[in-house]
């Protein structure tokens, strides 16, 4: 939705709410109710749609908003329930907050407009109007209830707080509007609906004082123009301008409009006090004097302390202002006597410091090594904006110009002033003045040198006749009349005086030869030259650059000029690097920079065509273990075996390119419909094993095998989507079974940001401790006591639930987040079973059992942190059961198995996790490290029904108790199971025959009432 459609809608909702208020009273509890919160609604839409880069004050106003509409429809729902209001009550506190918390909002757009800086000068503007308008609010307004006899003290004080938090209000609202700069059309709508709540808040004290109050009356109307213009303003664009700073202008020069504002606002107190007078005398009361005098005359004393302030200020002001002036011209003085750049980078050093204010610290640093071609510029910039070879130092605000330097060279002259914001705005003006007289001077001290140059004879004599560039004048005819001394070195020729021209050009580039005579002759000659092939005198072609001016009216020429430059060299070597800069070096494919270029032109073609287009990812499966084995001579012999392959299947029909390691790319124009095939085929011929050398003699035959991904542009906006396409579908590809190719599909995106979001909110469940441990028993099958509970990791996802560790355990393997996770269950699972044993050391538990994933047990100094981990939880080491797998045991065996041992001999008791699953063999378990086996569910889930299974399972508990092994089997979810696995002996079992995983407080339950369970 579009903000103008937002307000467009919200409008008329405003104006068909107000109608149904005023023409149906028994209405007013729920119109009243949806104006305000959807005037609060629109605030929180605005702030979404429109992005402003502070949303704080926003959102204070949208609480203002609804405290008041609850206090409101409070107050309503009392009344339409028959009762009258207390006074003061419950609505009257939600009123009262709303000031403070618009007072908060204010002052944060104050501070963000204003650049974080103070300015005096806006700040006495608003006081002075704001003292006036609050000696009309003592006066009318708060001194009536202070003097009431029918109102309490605490009647009397929230009658007060009224009035003083609309003058607060009023006051930070005239403080935004007097903040210089150009102002939003959303402040002026905040000023409009801070006018409709004072409005409606001054008519509403008047009737309180009157009794005289009534819902649904004129009043009102400043209300809704208050919630309404609030959400107005919240949908409109230029809500962003009020987070932002406030463009720069001269703070202190007060306008007509505002001095006359001022004025009037100063003669409030004068004016007051001659009305209460008058009123005195026509009523003949208070003939003794005027009541409210010391307020008055003290308001009137403040407004003028405040106007003579101002006043001063802009004395202030005129003054630094002439202070500018004369040190500007003095620094013109300095800097139209320089001569050198030298010694205007020194005048201009010395005029900064003059216009810096003496206790102001700041940082110039000038450079010439600014990018060729930056413009003449001068502008305030932070430092993120700064180029590399400028130093920011400790400031955050710059002012920084660039200024060609003279010479012809493109050099760029920079110049970072440092200093705080505040100043640098306000002397911005002065430095742009200052900027333009250094251009001039620059200028000057250039066109100085360049005359100087010119006027020296025997320098261009000399360069000449020692310039490698060979210099010709052509006559009218096309023959050559002069030829520098540098022809007979660059092309052999002793003479070249009366040689056509045409003569010494290659007859392949007379074309191009006439065509720049043309040009020359016709006074449209090119700063770039023409590259034409020239003949030397041993029969060698030069390929030269050449330029031609046409000089024909000066009298001492009286010819066409041309300037040959000898760049055969230079053509070659950038021949070299264009070929180097858009291929591979290793392979000659494409590279990535001139795929990528290929890729976007195409797209934009098939766009316009609505043709197919088709890109291919190639990956190389197993990559790294040839480089890691056989080294990376190898691997590239195989990439560039690879590159060959995939040329050869690709043909002249499409654009193969090596996009870095071992990554290919291939892009399909003309036949996109045989992606699949080309696919196909690209898999079938990197399967063929690869005979590559080593380059010490020997060869190796290496398998080249890889997984391919394939999209088309049907399913990509751009180019970019459609390379992304093609990569997700490499990674499913690669995911389900590699050596395949995949087609992209929708799911893909979807599936492939579901777990990148996954991966990224693990991090940050970490850091919520967002994780929970639930706990599964461990029965004695002899005696049906718990002996020990299994802890189990859940996560307490904030929008998806709890979550088992089937939704993430995989992701945080491949992230790396399980070490951290790992770390915390395991000290989480100790902590609760140290309470445990300490709330009843009678209890049957023993031993809590932990799961470590391979990852963590091979982080260095794991041993370190169980340890740890054990003593920081008051606990035994007895009491832990670490469950480990068996690839865990079988790989690395060396420094697995040490560090299992390490951990035995501290006490700690190690598990082999879902045994007979994995690669283990039965010969090891004499020489492993563990202490128990637990038998997966896919053992037990046929004991009842495979004789097979019921043996084998026999087989391992025998064998275990003989080699003293403990078993636990998992899974148990039937009574005949346990019957079955208490007859073969096994000591231990665990399922959800006994019980599912619980929470730490259903365990203690659960190891007194474990009998019943069994």
């Amino acid at each position: 939705m579009t903000t103008r459609a937002a307000r467009a809608f919200f409008g008329a909702w405003v104006l068909v709410l107000t109608g149904i208020y005023y023409a149906i009273p028994g209405s007013h509890l729920y119109t009243w109710a949806a104006l305000g919160y959807s005037s609060v609604a629109m605030i929180l839409l605005g702030v979404r749609l429109n992005r402003p880069a502070r949303k704080a004050p926003w959102y204070l106003i949208a609480a203002a908003l609804a405290f008041f509409n609850t206090g409101d429809n409070a107050y309503n729902l009392i009344v339409a329930t028959g009762h009258t209001p207390t006074f003061p009550g419950f609505a009257d506190i939600l009123y009262l907050l709303v000031y403070p918390l618009l007072t908060g909002a204010f002052l944060l757009f104050v501070r963000m407009r204003s650049g974080g800086g103070s300015n005096r000068a806006a700040l006495l503007d608003a006081l002075v109007p704001t003292v006036g308008l609050g000696l009309l609010a003592w006066v009318y307004w708060i001194a009536p209830f202070t003097r009431s006899h029918d109102l309490s003290l605490p009647q009397k004080l929230v009658s007060v707080g009224y009035p003083l938090g609309d003058v607060l209000a009023l006051a930070m609202t005239l403080r935004m509007l007097t903040t210089p700069g150009k102002r939003p059309r959303a402040l002026s709508a905040i000023g409009i609906a801070i006018i409709g709540l004072l409005v409606s808040d001054i008519f509403y004290g008047q009737s309180q004082l009157d009794s005289a109050w009534s819902l649904g009356g004129p009043v009102d109307l400043g209300w809704i123009v208050f919630y309404a213009v609030m959400g107005w303003t919240a949908l409109m664009p230029s809500m962003t301008a009020l987070s932002r700073p406030a463009p720069h202008s001269d703070s202190h020069d007060a306008g007509t409009q505002r001095i006359i504002f001022m004025a009037c606002a100063a003669l409030i107190a004068p004016a007051v006090l001659y009305i209460e007078y008058a009123n005195g005398r026509r009523t003949e009361i208070n003939l003794g004097g005027v009541v409210d005098a010391p307020v008055i005359a003290g308001a009137a004393a403040l407004m003028f302390l405040l106007v003579l302030l101002r006043v001063n200020g802009l004395a202030l002001a005129q003054r630094r202002a002439s202070a500018r002036e004369r040190a500007l011209r003095e620094a013109g003085e300095s800097l139209f006597a320089a001569a050198s750049e030298g010694d205007a980078m020194l005048a201009v050093r010395r005029a900064v410091h003059t216009l810096m204010p003496d206790d102001t610290d700041y940082k110039l640093s000038l450079t010439d090594r600014v990018d060729t071609g930056a413009p003449a510029s001068l502008r305030l910039v932070t430092a993120s904006d700064l180029p590399e070879c400028l130093p920011s130092g400790d400031f955050h605000h710059f002012l920084y110009a660039t200024l060609p330097l003279p010479g012809g060279t493109g050099r760029v002259g920079g110049a970072v002033l440092g200093a705080p914001a505040p100043v640098l705005r306000e002397l911005l003006p002065s430095f742009q003045a200052l900027f333009n007289q250094i251009a001039v001077v620059i200028e000057r001290i250039g066109l100085t040198g360049e005359v100087n140059r010119r006027d020296s004879e025997a320098y261009f004599r000399t360069l000449i006749q020692n310039a490698s560039d060979v210099i010709l004048i052509v006559t009218d005819d096309d023959a050559i009349r002069y030829a520098s001394p540098s022809a007979a070195t660059v092309f052999g020729h002793a003479d070249l005086a009366g040689t056509p021209l045409s003569a010494l050009v290659a007859v392949g580039h007379h074309p191009e030869l006439q065509a720049l005579l043309t040009r020359a002759r016709a006074g449209r000659s090119r700063q770039d030259g023409v590259d034409l092939a020239v003949g030397c005198a041993d029969g060698r072609l030069l390929q030269v650059d050449c330029v031609a001016r046409d000089l024909r009216d000066d009298p001492t020429v009286r010819g066409l000029v041309l300037t040959l430059r000898d760049v055969t060299e230079q053509r070659r070597l950038e021949n070299d690097l264009s070929h180097q800069a858009f291929h591979d070096g290793l392979t000659g494919l494409a590279n990535r920079v001139l795929f990528r270029n290929r890729l976007e032109h195409a797209f934009l073609v098939a766009e316009r065509d609505d043709a197919t287009l088709a890109v291919l990812f190639v990956d190389l499966d197993d990559f790294k273990e040839v480089n890691d084995t056989l080294g990376h001579a190898v691997g590239d012999q195989l990439l560039v075996a690879v590159g060959e392959r995939i040329a050869e299947i690709v043909g002249r029909g499409g654009t193969a390119a090596r996009m870095g390691g071992d990554e290919f790319a291939i892009l399909i124009e003309k036949d996109a419909q045989r992606a699949q095939e080309l696919a196909a085929e690209i898999v079938a011929a990197l399967a063929v094993p690869v005979e590559v050398s080593d380059g010490l003699g020997g060869s190796h035959i290496v398998s080249g095998a890889a997984s391919v991904g394939v999209a088309t542009n049907h399913d990509a906006d751009s180019a970019t989507e459609l390379l992304r396409h093609a990569d997700l579908a490499l990674y499913q590809a690669k995911d389900e079974d590699k050596g395949t190719w995949q087609q992209y599909q929708t799911d893909l995106h979807s599936a492939m940001v579901e777990r990148l979001e996954t991966r990224i909110a693990l991090h940050e469940a970490i850091d919520a401790a967002q994780f929970r441990l639930q706990y599964q028993p461990i029965v004695d099958m002899e005696t049906g006591l718990i002996s020990g509970v299994e802890s189990l990791v859940r996560w307490e996802h904030p929008t998806r639930g709890l979550l088992g560790p089937f939704a993430f355990i995989e992701i945080a393997e491949e992230s790396g987040a399980i070490v951290a996770i790992g770390s915390w269950v395991l000290r989480e699972a100790l902590a609760q079973f140290a309470r445990w044993k300490a709330d009843d050391p009678s209890t049957s538990l023993r031993y809590i059992s932990v799961n470590v994933s391979a990852r963590q047990f091979r982080t260095p100094g794991f041993v370190d942190q169980v340890q740890a981990a054990i003593e920081d939880a008051g606990a035994r080491p007895g009491w832990l059961l670490l469950e480990i797998t068996e690839s865990l045991v079988l790989r690395d065996a060396d420094q697995v198995w040490d560090d299992l041992r390490a951990l035995r001999d501290l006490g700690v008791r190690i598990a082999i996790d879902d045994f007979g699953t994995g690669y283990s063999s039965l010969s090891y378990l004499r020489q492993m490290p563990v202490d128990v086996l637990k038998l997966d569910k896919s053992f037990i889930d046929d004991i009842l029904l495979s004789e097979q299974q019921r043996a084998l399972v026999d087989a391992i508990v025998t064998l275990a108790r003989n080699l003293d092994l403990a078993v636990v089997a998992e899974g148990i979810e039937h009574q005949g199971q346990r019957e079955a696995l208490a007859g073969m002996g096994c000591p231990y079992g665990q399922g959800y025959l006994f019980s599912k995983p619980v929470w730490p407080a259903e365990i203690t339950r659960l190891a007194t009432e474990v009998r019943e369970l069994v």
